[in-house]
């Protein structure tokens, strides 16, 4: 089968941002194996380490079949992306026809072993790697979902289900692009476990990576659809790794969906749009109870906002105290 390979390559002063409106473009047109060639500054300790090669252009690259409507696709996108210039983001849109077999495994030269923290290490399938006692080996082929490891919205993920993963906790994985994260809790000790996503074929590249760490089918539900058309189960925990404009959109849903004493992963997020994001948790009476960056991306952590509860008897309040208990 044939492919579009589109490729816009963008000037801004704002890289991060450009990169995030871009890849938002793209997803919206349901592209599929996106690849963000753009500059990655050596990641803080404790964090990925660096993977990619330095790149010529700022460009982000993605595929499309090639049939009779894909040029009707590409000349849609190429009115969004005009649109950017008024975020003063320049762009330069070309386009190429490729087999399957050509680019479906050209971005492999791009992805090595990748140490996330001192406990987490993540193997592309086709990489050897000797693991020592104590590691979290997290196998992976991402095909063409997103979702290596190497990214910062990633990485800041894993950290940080391995600081809030508790043994039996259930997860809620929304937009599991390759099964990363869910492969990371499952192995970190995290009990049933649910992941969607809107495209099919990242669900199915999700459930082969499930398999391919052991991870028993009775473990984990998959689904190709949108939070709000899932059940509103609560979980313990509830990821996100999408980007902030969809974030923000959907906690409504994510709110309905978390556990009293559950906690949200939210990624993806620059740091421009966290003041959006902290809007929209306050709406919902959610809060945040932790903040780490890396670059200029932001994961945070949230959870329901909790309400002090006081005593109703101001003898019971006073006879309380003067047993020194308050």
């Amino acid at each position: 089968m044939k492919f579009k390979k589109v490729i816009v390559r963008f000037h801004a002063d704002n890289i991060e941002l450009a990169e995030e409106m871009i890849c938002h473009i793209f997803f919206s047109f349901n592209l599929k194996g996106v690849i963000c060639e753009v500059p990655i500054p050596e990641p803080d300790e404790g964090f990925g380490t660096q993977t990619l090669k330095p790149p010529e252009h700022n460009s982000i690259i993605g595929y499309l079949p090639d049939t009779d409507d894909s040029d009707i696709i590409i000349s849609k996108i190429k009115e969004r992306l005009a649109k950017l210039s008024e975020m003063a983001v320049q762009v330069d849109v070309l386009s190429e026809i490729v087999d399957e077999k050509d680019w479906a495994h050209a971005w492999k030269e791009y992805f090595n072993v990748t140490r996330i923290t001192d406990k987490i290490v993540v193997k592309p399938e086709w990489k050897e790697y000797t693991p020592v006692p104590g590691e979290i080996v997290i196998h992976i082929d991402p095909g063409m979902a997103f979702g290596t490891g190497t990214h910062p919205t990633t990485s800041m993920c894993l950290a940080l289900l391995e600081e809030y993963v508790r043994p039996g906790k259930t997860l809620l994985d929304v937009g599991c692009g390759s099964g990363i994260l869910m492969i990371g809790a499952a192995k970190m000790g995290a009990g049933t476990m649910t992941g969607i996503d809107v495209d099919p074929v990242a669900v199915d590249i999700t459930r082969q990576n499930l398999e391919k760490n052991a991870i028993a089918p009775d473990h984990f539900t998959l689904g190709a659809a949108t939070l709000e058309k899932t059940p509103e189960i609560q979980y313990d925990l509830i990821c996100a790794n999408i980007i902030a404009q969809v974030i923000a959109a959907i906690m409504p849903d994510i709110a309905a969906r978390l556990a009293p004493d559950g906690n949200a992963i939210l990624s993806g997020i620059i740091e421009e749009r966290v003041p959006d994001i902290y809007t929209a948790l306050e709406r919902q009476n959610l809060e945040c109870v932790k903040k780490i960056t890396q670059e200029e991306w932001v994961a945070l952590v949230v959870c329901h906002k909790k309400i002090i509860r006081r005593s109703r008897n101001p003898e019971m309040k006073i006879k309380s105290k003067s047993h020194g208990r308050i």
